[in-house]
This record gives structure tokens, C-alpha cells and sequence, in this order.
């Protein structure tokens, strides 16, 4: 037997799905978190999960990682001392940003906090002109004594960023030099590594998160793969990348900032994957975990992948799937404000102490809490009986929450559920009606341990007619890391005008980063018939400050390739601003070539028709809080691993399985796919 191994590792669960290659075989697995040690976390599920199906660590072909380890540092601000060299005159850039101000109106706004403090930010000589002529040489006696200067400090990473740098890199590659001689074991990035792009604050902004995340990243994969040895795991596990692929352990500690939206992208990919098989090209996904919700719209079928993005506040240039993401999850922190009004979240109590109903010595509701008290979740235990829970204690704090409000118990946990309902629709609403898409269009793929328990309300409130929810919704991220490629981006700045003449320009962008691409490729031990690369440019009108990315077609550079390109730019200018510019010059800016190896994936078969009757699933009855029934209400409850393709289950009603709860409400039906997928409709 052949066993592939994808594991979540989430604020708050850490989930494992195991797929054997010849059976399809399919078992899911979950444990609490470890937020002091990642690594202890995942080692302990991989090692339960592989005990419950009685195979060896050596048996294992594949295993794939996400992680917020990243992000969660970038996040609390617990990276590294870091100092950065740049050019002279240009240290402050990373203060000054782009002096944009994102809340316009709030006077108490505070702005996210500078990650290299302004006496650990170093000038030296230095200046290449926009067009690759060198204006000043580089003063290497400066940079040797920023270096010493640095190494006095006790900085643990560095960046080096200077003013284009991405057109000519001899300078910055010449610091990393002089660097590593005087600072031998500190972590060292520098942008044209990172983002060889022009913005020279994006560029920076990115070395900068690159160097603050590395020792953390190094330090946690270090150990990973220490404990993933010492269980007997025999090949090089796989690290997911925001933009949906995976990469080595040895790159991901190289380049921590491509991982930064490492969790959420496996479950897009599931989603693009599901969706390919159930034949919905239109899907509006909804991940909502233990502490945040992430959203993501698929149109025809894919995840429009964006090269910049501000994540927590922090620019960074790294490819990575559109996905937005919104304090609003399970482990979210029900609370009144200064106005006294009830709110939910940012705050989350992770997977310890928990939701108060954990017993671990939390006192404040969460999402979760409420759902005890509403019985919308089990109100005795979770996850299929193996983890046990008290509703007292949750009803308890809701009822202190209600004395404040001056509401109900009842009352109270259901606001609680309106109020993350409409922060999540919020969010939907920025990926989908800000950028010219009606979710009404849409169907909603709702996943992670919540998504299901929260799907129907929130169709319901943007008036979306369907909902699917996966076989595995609460650890469809890590079966996300079963059906997905290495991939790798690469990319160079060239302005250029769209006019014939620029054809050779176009070709020699292009063979520059088809030969990094396959350099990469040939590292990875991708055989040639695996590889597929693709090319997209970045362009816009001319005197724009932004730029949209636009496929480029398969086959040699030609005049038809122009007049395609100019096509896709207008046909995604107008859908974005809703008008083309007739007769404003077009111009390219950045060329991205995508490499591909194409991997084993997990596959999954159709199943055939049992028949409409469900009654063979149903394990019961509970009473349930559901406004829409007016109060109370008995809901069978069904066991998702006993439905079977073609079942079909009225609203309202419950359906359990070990890793979620999905909610039928009143006026709703649900089926069961071929592919044993639920699909929710209002009747």
C-alpha cells in the first residue's frame, strides 16, 4: 500500500488526511494544536493518524505541510531583531511607505509597527539609474562597517534593499557577499531575490518580512523535519506556498515570505479541484477555522492569483492566491464595545485555553460557545465523541454577556451568529461585488470546521441559491495538499510601450525567466514531460499606478500574440473599472513565467445512485434554536460517513461527522453527490 499524507496545521486543530494511492482509500484525522511548537503538534497527528490505520512512517510516498507559522509571527510581531542596508538617502522608505493613508477618516488609526527599527536601518553608497547605469559605485568599506555596526547590535537577520536593484543586482549581490564574511550566521535576504520587481517600497517592504520571518521559519522547518525523522518518515516532505503549490523544506526556510498564506491556498485548490469534478466553474469558497475566515472566488473554475498583496498590514510582492481573510472564526471572542455594542472578534482564544466550553479556564464566549448553547453543535462532545465539552459553562458566560445586553440567553448566542454572519459576508463581498461579481452567480463552497455550521446563514444572507460542502469540510486543507503541483513563479520588470517593434524585448523577457524556471525544474528532479510553464504580463495604460495580469498564449511571440494580449488587458480593465480607454497607450511592465511540476495527485471515483431514502443515516433527534422556526425545534440528526450518493435530507436538520457539523435550515434541501459531496438548495 501506497499512502500519501497532507497536514493542516491551524491555530487552533491541526488536521491530517491520509489517501491510499490503489483503494482510494480516505481517512481523516485531528488533534489540538501546540501553538508553543508547531512541530510537536504535527509530528503527534501524523504519528496518531499512521497508528489508526496500522502502517509505518516508512510507508508513506508523500507528505505535504501547510502552516501559519509565518504569518501567525508576522502577525503577533514575534520575528526576529532585523536590520536592513539600502541605499543612501533611503532608509526612512521603509517608514514613509507610499504615505497613503487606508483610513482616511480615522483619527486614532495606528499604523501597522515598523519591523527594523530606524537605528538598525543602514545607508551606504551607492546608485544605479533606472535604466542600469551605475551612477555611484558601490562603497564597500561603508558596507563592511554597516555590517560590524549590525553584528554589535545582535541582529539575528538582515535585508538588503537598494534603489533598483531588480535592474541591476551586482550591487546587492556583492552586499550578501560582504555580509556573509562578517556575519556568518545571520539570516541574509536581499529584494532582487525575493521580488525582482520595480516599487522600490513593495520590493523592500518584502525583503524586510523575508528577514523577520527567516530564523523563525528555519528554526520551526529545522525542527519539523527532525521530528518527522525521527518517526521514520524516509521522504523529503513538502511545504505549501501561498500560491497553492508546494516547495522543498530547503526553499521554504529560504523564502519564509511565499508562505505566508501557506494554510488557506490547500483549500482553494481542493475547492478548484472539487469543482472540476462536480462541473461548477463558478464558486465562492468559505474556509472558516478555529480563529480567522478566509474567503477566495473561483471564476471558471480557478483562483485569480495576485503577485502583490498587504498582508497584516505589510506589503509584500510574492505570488499568492486572492485571498481575503477576516478575524471570524470559531475560537472568535464575543465581547461589548466602548458604544456598548456587541461584537465579534478580531480577538480569538486559540486552541488554549479555547471556547469556554473546553473547560480549560476561558471565561469569555466564543462563536463556538454560542453554537453549544443554540445545540447547533453537539452540546456534549466534539469531534466524533473524543473530545467532551460542558454547556453549562458555555450558557454560563453567554448568560453573563445577555445581563450586559439586557437580552436572553438565547437571544444573546444567536446575535452572536448574526454578527459573525454579516462579518463574513463582508468579506465575501470584497472578493466578489467590489470586483464586479454577483454572488447570487455563485455557488458557495463552505469548509474548515465552522464553514459548514455557518454556510446556510450566510447563503441566505447574500441571497446565493446553493451550497457545497465536501466529503472531508474540516481538513479539505489538507487533502488540498493531495491534489496539488511544485510550483515555483518567477518574473522581471521591463517597461515597454505596445507597439510592433517590441516583439524581440518580449522574447528575451520571457527566455530569461524560462531559463531561471527550468534551472528550478531541473533542481526539483521534475522529468520534462511533467513540467508546464505559463507566461502571463502585467500591463496597464500608460500613467496608471496599477496594473492588471494578462494571460499570454501558448506558442512563439508574434503580432497575433500582441492583439491577444491587448484583448485580455481591455476585457480585464473593463471588468475590474467597467470602461476601456479607447485610445490610451498601452503598456507592459512585468513579465511572470509560472513553472509547474506536475505531481501525483489523490483521486477520487463516482459513486452510484443509493436511492433518495436517508432514514439508514438518521442517529437521532435534538432540539435546536433556529429564529427561522421561531425558537426551538426538533432536527433529526444524520452521520455523514452513512449517506450515500443520492440521499436527500429536508430542512431543518443536522449533519455530523468527526470533523464538522453542517446545518440544514427550515425551507432548505440537501443531496448527496456522486463524488459524495452535500449539496444545500432552497427548496
Amino acid at each position: 500500500m501506497v499512502w500519501r499524507i497532507g497536514v493542516d496545521s491551524g491555530g487552533t486543530f491541526t488536521d491530517v488526511c491520509m489517501f491510499e494511492d490503489a483503494s482510494g482509500e480516505v481517512v481523516v484525522w485531528k488533534v489540538s494544536s501546540t501553538p508553543d511548537d508547531p512541530s510537536r503538534g504535527i509530528a503527534e497527528g501524523v504519528q496518531q493518524g499512521i497508528e489508526n490505520i496500522g502502517i509505518a512512517a516508512g510507508d508513506i510516498a508523500y507528505l505535504g505541510h501547510g502552516t501559519t507559522v509565518g504569518t501567525n509571527a508576522l502577525i503577533q510581531h514575534k520575528g526576529v531583531k532585523t536590520g536592513l542596508v539600502t541605499t543612501e538617502g533611503f532608509r526612512d522608505l521603509l517608514e514613509i511607505g507610499r504615505q497613503k493613508r487606508p483610513d482616511l477618516y480615522d483619527l486614532q488609526a495606528d499604523k501597522p509597527e515598523v519591523l527594523v527599527a530606524r537605528s538598525l536601518r543602514l545607508e551606504v553608497p551607492e546608485r544605479v539609474r533606472h535604466d542600469g547605469r551605475i551612477e555611484t559605485a558601490l562603497d564597500e568599506t561603508a558596507v563592511r562597517e554597516a555590517a560590524r555596526a549590525l553584528k554589535e547590535t545582535g541582529v539575528a537577520a538582515v535585508a538588503v534593499s537598494f534603489l533598483y536593484g531588480f535592474v541591476r543586482p551586482e550591487h546587492e549581490k556583492r552586499v550578501l557577499e560582504i555580509l556573509r564574511e562578517e556575519l556568518p550566521d545571520v539570516f541574509l535576504t536581499a529584494g532582487h531575490e525575493v521580488a525582482p520587481e520595480f516599487r522600490e517600497y513593495e520590493r523592500m517592504s518584502t525583503a524586510v518580512v523575508n528577514a523577520y520571518l527567516g530564523p523563525v521559519m528555519e528554526t520551526y522547518i529545522h525542527r519539523l523535519a527532525g521530528r518527522l525523522k525521527a518517526l521514520g518518515l524516509k521522504v523529503a516532505p513538502q511545504l505549501t506556498q501561498s500560491n497553492g503549490g508546494v516547495i522543498g523544506f530547503e526553499q521554504a526556510a529560504r523564502l519564509p515570505v511565499r508562505t505566508v498564506l501557506s494554510g488557506p491556498s490547500t483549500g482553494v485548490v481542493a475547492a478548484q479541484a472539487i469543482g472540476q469534478m462536480t462541473g461548477m466553474d463558478r464558486i465562492i469558497t468559505f474556509d472558516m477555522g478555529g480563529t480567522s475566515s478566509d474567503v477566495a472566488l473561483l471564476h471558471d473554475g480557478q483562483c485569480r492569483l495576485t503577485s502583490e498583496a498587504i498582508v497584516h498590514g505589510y506589503p509584500i510582492k510574492a505570488p499568492m492566491l486572492d485571498i481575503h481573510t477576516v478575524g471570524a472564526g470559531g475560537g472568535s471572542i464575543a465581547h461589548i464595545d466602548s458604544g456598548g455594542l456587541l461584537k465579534v472578534g478580531p480577538q480569538s482564544c486559540g486552541a488554549f485555553p479555547g471556547p469556554v466550553c473546553y473547560d480549560k479556564g476561558s471565561t469569555e464566549p466564543a462563536v463556538t460557545d454560542a453554537n453549544v448553547v443554540l445545540q447547533t453543535l453537539n452540546p456534549t462532545h466534539l469531534l466524533a465523541g473524543r473530545m467532551a465539552i460542558r454547556q453549562d459553562l458555555s450558557k454560563a458566560a453567554i448568560g453573563r454577556l445577555a445581563e450586559k445586553l439586557g437580552l436572553d440567553v438565547m437571544a444573546t448566542a444567536q446575535g452572536i451568529i448574526a454578527v459573525v454572519t454579516a462579518n463574513m459576508a463582508r468579506a465575501i463581498r470584497v472578493i466578489s461585488v467590489q470586483r464586479g461579481h454577483d454572488p447570487r452567480d455563485y455557488a458557495l463552497a463552505a469548509f474548515g470546521g465552522a464553514g459548514p455550521l455557518h454556510a446556510a446563514r450566510l447563503a441566505r444572507e447574500l441571497d446565493m441559491q446553493r451550497i457545497l460542502v465536501p466529503r472531508y469540510p474540516g481538513i479539505l486543507c489538507a487533502m488540498g495538499l493531495l491534489l496539488t503541483d511544485l510550483r515555483a513563479d518567477f518574473a522581471t520588470t521591463r517597461l515597454m510601450v505596445m507597439k510592433a517593434d517590441i516583439l524581440p524585448a518580449i522574447e528575451e523577457a520571457f527566455a530569461g525567466l524560462i531559463r531561471d524556471a527550468g534551472r528550478w525544474l531541473d533542481n526539483e528532479g521534475i522529468l520534462p514531460a511533467s513540467r508546464r510553464l505559463t507566461r502571463t504580463v502585467d500591463m496597464r495604460y500608460q500613467g496608471q499606478n496599477y496594473e492588471l495580469s494578462v494571460p499570454l498564449p501558448d506558442g512563439p511571440v508574434t503580432k497575433a500574440t500582441l492583439d491577444a494580449l491587448v484583448a485580455g488587458f481591455e476585457a480585464a480593465h473593463k471588468r475590474m473599472y467597467g470602461f476601456i480607454a479607447e485610445g490610451e497607450t498601452v503598456q507592459l511592465v512585468t513579465f511572470r513565467v509560472e513553472a509547474a511540476g506536475l505531481v501525483r495527485k489523490a483521486r477520487f471515483e463516482p459513486m452510484t445512485d443509493q436511492g433518495a431514502d436517508a432514514s439508514s443515516a438518521r442517529i437521532g433527534a435534538r432540539e435546536v434554536w433556529m429564529p427561522e422556526a421561531g425558537g426551538f425545534v426538533s432536527c433529526p440528526v444524520y452521520s455523514r460517513e452513512a449517506l450515500a450518493t443520492g440521499n436527500r435530507i429536508a430542512g431543518p436538520a443536522i449533519v455530523e461527522q468527526m470533523d464538522t457539523t453542517t446545518v440544514i435550515l427550515p425551507g432548505m434541501t440537501a443531496h448527496v453527490d456522486a463524488y459524495l459531496n452535500l449539496i444545500l438548495e432552497d427548496a
